[in-house]
């Protein structure tokens, strides 16, 4: 061939080329580098127009934020979890719309970041029926909360699903009965999500290491691993797990992981004074038994007597008999049977796990609040008589009142019969308004000896 017709033939095919890039779309266009480490033959300006989404002025973000810039193309990279991906990586795989834990509700399918709803079916995650079958009510019912609130007072209910109110459309009020409010964690002052140092759920903050507070706006002098550090308690738990460690310093509980109200204190929240308490009240301050001192949570016991609780005497002046009568009250075992306690000088030493004068009440219960509840209810309906509270589906007496008893506190022993003064003349107990004697005795009150030897 020649040269002048190869000169011709290069011309030919350049311009074409040319032609043939010209019709791709800019967002598709290849980088127009002659070669690897070569100069872009776009200017800085139109390399990064070609690298910003339709319709943003200059100095918006590149390639969404989500890659970087190279001679007009974007080069997507993940900086959170998912894969970004586009022309201008402009789609998340993982960003579609949820629905009461289903992406797109299970009634469309995600592309490109939005929910492509199947037929009969619309909004963000196609969680809204187009033809609603339900009656008014029946969709109302399906709207409440826990709290029986239609839509937390935050959205409106459109056939059984809660649409929240986002008149700014910034998404912040969501949840399947839009119960979480993210505008909770909006700072005060910076007007940023958890001040820009944590992420936002259902209106709580979750700090970066290194800061805290409500809205992560304080921020520790100290490095996260010395935090940590003062904060480990000798079982090598963090705050005895009983509290929360904020800068190096224990914020202890008032409740601990089984649900349990305590007095807990200490440097790593490791003392609990229910262990000084042989029945835990926390408006009592009946420690060791009244018999010795608690110190973080062990009882230093007066002379005279001795127990993890301070509870056995040296020495019993009650007969083994009478002891476990005291023990046994009104049930047919003392400390309410093998398993829940062991009595000692006419008190019950309860095991892990019950408490109470007669160990009758176990401190986790497996039942909800409403059987616990139906089983402590009187014949008219009140709450164990309104004079005590229901735990686990018995009913705690008022420790103020003494005299009251019975399964559903309804017993008054006031109503026994008294001798010189006595109910039941200190020689039986009193068992809901009747004295029961104890042996060799009799009469209403107990007050008839019918032994062989006079006492």
């Amino acid at each position: 061939m020649r040269p002048a017709a190869i000169r011709n033939f290069l011309l030919l095919a350049s311009s074409l080329l040319f032609a043939g890039l010209s019709a791709v779309p800019q967002s598709f266009s290849p980088s127009l580098r002659i070669g690897p480490g070569t100069a872009c033959r776009l200017s800085r300006a139109e390399s990064e127009r070609r690298c910003r989404a339709p319709g943003q002025p200059p100095g918006g973000a590149l390639c969404h934020g989500r890659g970087r810039c190279d001679c007009g193309v974007c080069i997507c990279h993940v900086s959170e979890p998912g894969v970004f991906f586009g022309p201008l990586c402009e789609c998340h795989e993982w960003v579609c719309e949820t629905y009461d834990g289903s992406t797109c509700a299970g009634h469309g399918k995600c592309d490109c970041g939005k929910c492509k709803c199947d037929e009969g079916w619309f909004g963000d995650a196609c969680q809204y029926p187009a033809h609603c079958d339900l009656t008014k009510k029946k969709s109302n019912q399906m709207c409440k909360n826990s709290q029986d609130v239609i839509c937390s007072n935050a959205g409106t209910c459109h056939c059984g699903r809660c649409k929240c109110d986002n008149p700014d459309g910034n998404g912040l009020v969501y949840g399947k009965f839009c119960e979480c409010d993210d505008r909770e964690c909006i700072d005060d002052e910076t007007e940023e999500i958890c001040g820009g140092h944590g992420k936002c759920y259902c209106g709580n903050c979750y700090c970066e290491a290194g800061w805290h507070g409500d809205k992560c706006e304080f921020q520790c002098d100290i490095t996260p691993w010395e935090s940590k550090r003062r904060c480990t308690s000798p079982d090598g738990q963090i705050c005895s797990n009983r509290g929360t460690c904020v800068c190096g310093e224990c914020s202890c509980h008032d409740v601990d992981p089984t649900g349990d109200w305590g007095d807990i204190h200490g440097d790593t929240c490791e003392c609990d004074e229910r262990d000084c308490r042989a029945v835990y009240d926390r408006y009592s301050d009946d420690f060791c038994s009244g018999h010795g001192q608690c110190n973080c949570g062990r009882c230093d016991c007066k002379v005279g007597w001795y127990g993890k609780k301070c509870e056995h005497p040296r020495s019993c002046p009650l007969s083994v008999e009478e002891s476990i009568r005291r023990c046994q009250g009104s049930s047919d075992l003392p400390c309410s049977g093998r398993g829940h306690g062991t009595c000692s000088c006419g008190r019950c030493v309860c095991d892990r796990g019950w408490f109470g004068t007669l160990c009758q009440h176990p401190r986790k219960c497996n039942m909800t609040e409403e059987q616990s509840k139906s089983l402590c209810e009187s014949a008219d309906g009140i709450l164990c008589s309104g004079k005590g509270s229901c735990h686990c589906g018995k009913c705690i007496c008022s420790a103020e009142e003494w005299y009251i008893s019975g399964e559903l506190c309804d017993c008054d022993d006031r109503d026994c019969d008294k001798h010189d003064g006595l109910i039941c003349t200190g020689n039986g107990i009193c068992s809901c308004g009747n004295c029961e004697c104890w042996r060799g005795w009799n009469g209403n009150a107990c007050e008839i000896w019918l032994g062989t030897d006079y006492p």
